[in-house]
């Protein structure tokens, strides 16, 4: 059963702005009108809640975020979906490939993102979830679990 076009709707807008203010470089957009207030990034063998994100982007190259649709399972006010990512460093414009696994909740203020993972596409043929050793990316805080 297709889930209900308004949701579709509803989801890819939330997916394409989070892809714009990531490029854009506006964390705190995200984190106050994208996820939910629970919500965690996990890459590089870490879950990261909310309160790390802004030192989590701070460290990363910045570049453009480029998206697919999402293809969208949704199971009444809960959903889950696979987005298809082109990360183009902005300074020498080297590509990251993959996709993010993200899981949806419906809140009073619309659909938000829950839970984002990213794969990423290697050279070689894998995938995985990056590379855990980048001294510049900061550990997860104590806060609360993932």
């Amino acid at each position: 059963m297709n889930p209900p076009v308004e949701d579709v709707i509803e989801l890819e807008q939330l997916c394409a702005t989070y892809a714009l203010k990531m490029t854009q470089g506006d964390i705190g957009y995200i984190i106050e009108h994208v996820c939910t207030d629970d919500g965690t990034y996990s890459a590089f063998g870490e879950t990261y809640n909310l309160e790390d994100w802004p030192s989590l982007v701070e460290a990363a190259p910045k570049g453009l975020f480029l998206t697919g649709r999402p293809v969208l399972e949704l199971d009444g006010d809960t959903g889950s979906g696979e987005v298809p990512l082109l990360f183009v460093d902005q300074t020498n414009h080297h590509m990251r490939m993959g996709w993010y696994s993200d899981t949806y909740r419906r809140t009073e203020n619309g659909w938000r993102l829950r839970t984002r993972r990213m794969t990423f596409l290697r050279r070689s043929g894998g995938a995985d979830s990056g590379r855990p050793h980048d001294p510049r990316r900061p550990k997860p805080s104590a806060g609360r679990p993932g």
